[in-house]
């Protein structure tokens, strides 16, 4: 998987100055668009389109200084339809306009390129079960709320104080399948994954039907990664689903698909939760 994708990062290296498609990364990559992105989010720490447009005002920032071309035709080069669109990305990454950047020959920020390696340390191993499941429902409150990659979610904290803990009572007696009992779900996540992009949340149960009038979410019939750990919230959950994505799905025959994330979470002790993760997957090659 890691050999196929650093193959994509060099057809964008050599594609800089030209379109690039991110169906034809996933096909380079031999995986689908969707994984593609939730795989190079997970691995650079930045969504893929971010990552593109940091390197072509790299190479853009090195010609400015070059003085050799004009500033219209390096933002052309670039796929900038304007000087104005070429000069506010270029401040945005470099501080400074690229015209006083020529006259001054001031330092400019760089975005070095990328290249994918698996480390396996071998020190501890990941604990997962694969399930399908057939269509189910996802019933409970719903809010959209902003993705958060470390440190607590104030917004769903927020939300879910609200909710009376009566209407938890009731939804709970619905739950009549694994995983069992009120979870947290995420839905219609931006492809991107970066920090502030919204999301669903539900607080809710998975159940074979909803009552009408409940605010649910229809799942249907697929293959669910279930993994599991033990630590503080949020950092075991969130350092999970980091070590999924960096760790398991380059070393197993699977890869992530469209639909909601499930998290079951329950007290360990004073200090520590049991925290179950279902992640839609299917087979790399199926």
């Amino acid at each position: 998987m890691l050999d196929r994708l650093n193959q994509a990062m060099e057809h964008i290296e050599r594609h800089l100055d030209q379109a690039i498609e991110a169906d034809e990364l996933a096909r380079i990559a031999a995986t689908s668009e969707y994984h593609l992105r939730r795989m190079f989010s997970a691995l650079a720490g930045m969504p893929l389109s971010q990552y593109v447009r940091r390197r072509r005002l790299t190479l853009a920032g090195a010609e400015v200084l070059a003085g050799r071309a004009t500033l219209l035709d390096i933002a052309v080069r670039y796929g900038y339809g304007s000087g104005e669109a070429f000069a506010r990305a270029f401040r945005a990454m470099h501080g400074i306009g690229p015209g006083e950047a020529r006259r001054t020959g001031a330092e400019l920020s760089s975005q070095s390129r990328m290249a994918f390696r698996l480390t396996i340390e071998g020190s501890s191993s990941m604990r997962y079960r694969i399930v399908d499941k057939q269509a189910f429902t996802v019933a409970g409150p719903k809010a959209r709320v902003p993705l958060v990659h470390a440190g607590p979610n104030q917004a769903i904290m927020d939300f879910v104080r609200r909710i009376d803990p009566r209407t938890l009572e009731s939804l709970e007696k619905l739950s009549d399948q694994e995983p069992y009992g009120i979870v947290a779900v995420c839905d219609d996540l931006d492809p991107s994954r970066a920090e502030g992009t919204e999301l669903d949340y539900y607080q809710a149960v998975v159940t074979s039907a909803a009552p009408e009038g409940t605010t649910s979410l229809a799942v249907p019939p697929g293959t669910w990664a279930v993994f599991t750990t033990t630590g503080p919230m949020p950092q075991a959950v969130q350092e999970l689903w980091r070590d999924v994505f960096t760790e398991w799905f380059p070393s197993n025959g699977y890869r992530s698909r469209s639909g909601p994330e499930i998290l079951r979470v329950r007290p360990s002790d004073e200090t520590e939760v049991e925290a179950e993760l279902w992640l839609p997957v299917e087979p790399e090659h199926g």
